[in-house]
């Protein structure tokens, strides 16, 4: 059932990028473009999710638990560190220039375009290249 539910949740989330153009990485870049061709439709799309974010997680948290799990997983940090400064610098800088997110280029694998495709790679092999360093320094913080 978990399995199902999470299929249904990805593809409305898929359809939802796809029919707000946002696996179109023109419409992304033209959105960062404020002295040539800027497109404000992305503002909308984010001010929409986060009003449904909004009256969504006031309507889930009133449960005890979610349906699939016996407690809910919230993030408790309040802190901001270097890593997610860093972390979240790269992920807008490489979202401007490449006009994808994970969330947008994900669906968007199945349009077959190469610049996906590279996108999607490039975007894994840094997610394991990240997982390799922090696991090299915290071998080395032991051995320290």
């Amino acid at each position: 059932m978990r399995l199902i539910g999470s299929y249904i949740i990805g593809l409305v989330f898929g359809i939802g990028i796809s029919i707000s153009g946002m696996a179109n990485p023109a419409k992304v870049t033209n959105f960062f473009d404020f002295a040539g061709i800027w497109d404000p439709s992305l503002a909308f799309v984010m001010g929409g999710a986060l009003i449904m974010t909004f009256f969504g997680y006031r309507y889930v948290l009133k449960n005890t638990a979610p349906m699939v799990d016996t407690k809910f997983h919230l993030p408790t940090r309040r802190d901001l560190d270097a890593k997610l400064l860093g972390g979240s610098a790269l992920f807008g800088v490489g979202w401007g220039i490449a006009g994808f997110c994970p969330g947008g280029a994900l669906p968007a694998i199945g349009t077959g375009r190469t610049e996906v495709l590279v996108f999607v790679g490039a975007m894994l092999a840094g997610i394991f290249a990240a997982k390799a360093l922090q696991n090299m320094m915290a071998a080395k913080a032991a051995t320290a």
